[in-house]
């Protein structure tokens, strides 16, 4: 074997032991020492005597030592960054340009040029992939971070919507609860029993939230609920001690998250009557499709304990967080005093996206069982 056969193996010879150390000493520490060696070499090469063209052994295992040097550089700038990077990249770019002069003298400034723009058309390539690699991990990555926020924040919202609801309907009814047990302890039975039912669901929605924050994409959540459920909430709600809670909703379907987000309001105007209104003798709940939007209104009789004298957006800890859900569905959120002691919460929503495929028709009803047709 050749001293040419012998140099122009010496940095493949190198690569695969290089390449299984990267994972201890990066991949900017293997394409440095991948670059340095190849810039040995050509120095050997300079001594000893520079390489014929027709050699074709020593061309053949150059240009695959290219493509390692290359390949190298690539994956550094995808991996890595910071000055270690950047020397080893412009190490191994460098010896990527002085590769050529294995073959030929560098006798003038065409040559210089010759070997820089040889250098340039194969690096500048390699430097681009990589950097754009590293731009989708990255995004990908922020993806993955700011999805995994909205989540937390979503059951944060779920946490506040349901088990709250749930919490203060207990309270409600364990207040009515002391007071029936001296004179009806019939009725204080079946009230402790809707108690330990509310817990029951709060304690659920509670296994459940913890049970998706310790998995790592959240998968399992399932379907959230929507306008098909709302009479079963206002059931339970006049049940436990509420107000009659009167329902209109729409007869067609509604897309999905509209109708996620209508339940979520409803729910937290629910729980905010019980919280401050406790006067309130009715909530009437009405859900119409208004040409291209759904225009919901939740009023009680009960003006709020304080609340202020005209009308303001959000409210409480709740509202604002809805606002913010419907302002991100392209739609409109008020909360305030309507005609003299009433209160009403008012969400204007852009009837837009996939609608559900299947819901029953539900009718305008009272949560005391009473149907009326919807308007």
């Amino acid at each position: 074997m050749t001293m040419t056969q012998i140099l122009s193996g010496v940095v493949l010879v190198l690569a695969l032991p290089a390449w299984s150390a990267r994972g201890r000493r990066g991949a900017a520490a293997v394409t440095l020492a991948l670059g340095a060696s190849s810039a040995v070499v050509t120095a050997a090469v300079w001594i000893l005597g520079r390489w014929m063209e027709d050699d074709r052994w020593a061309g053949l295992l150059g240009l695959v030592e290219l493509a390692v040097l290359l390949l190298s550089v690539v994956i550094t700038l995808r991996t890595e960054d910071g000055l270690r990077c950047a020397l080893a990249a412009w190490t191994a770019c460098a010896a990527v340009a002085l590769w050529l002069t294995r073959f030929a003298f560098v006798e003038g400034p065409g040559d210089v040029l010759t070997i820089f723009g040889f250098g340039s058309a194969l690096s500048l390539p390699a430097v681009l992939i990589g950097l754009y690699l590293r731009g989708l991990d990255e995004g990908r990555a922020k993806a993955v971070v700011e999805a995994r926020r909205a989540q937390r924040l979503e059951l944060a919202h779920d946490l506040h919507d349901f088990v709250a609801h749930d919490v203060s309907g207990m309270v409600a009814q364990a207040q009515a609860g002391a007071y029936l047990a001296s004179v009806d302890p019939a009725r204080a039975v079946a009230m402790f029993e809707r108690i330990e039912q509310a817990g029951q669901r709060a304690l659920a929605s509670l296994d459940r939230t913890v049970q998706l924050l310790r998995t790592e994409e959240g998968t399992g959540r399932g379907p959230q609920p929507g306008l098909s459920e709302l009479a079963e909430v206002a059931e339970r709600f006049t049940a436990a001690g509420g107000p009659e809670v009167r329902l209109e909703l729409p007869e067609q379907p509604v897309p999905r998250e509209l109708g996620g987000t209508v339940h979520r309001i409803v729910v937290e105007a629910l729980t905010n009557v019980r919280r401050h209104a406790q006067g309130a003798g009715r909530v009437d709940v009405r859900a119409r499709r208004v040409g291209e939007w759904l225009e919901l209104t939740v009023t009680n009789d009960g003006r709020p304990v304080g609340a202020a004298s005209r009308p303001r957006r959000g409210g409480g800890s709740g509202l604002p967080g809805l606002a913010a859900r419907v302002e991100a569905l392209g739609g409109t959120f008020e909360a305030g005093v309507h005609e003299r002691e009433a209160w009403r919460v008012t969400a204007r929503l852009p009837l837009a996206g996939r609608e559900e495929p299947e819901r029953p028709e539900t009718p305008m009803r009272t949560s005391a069982g009473a149907g009326e047709k919807s308007g």
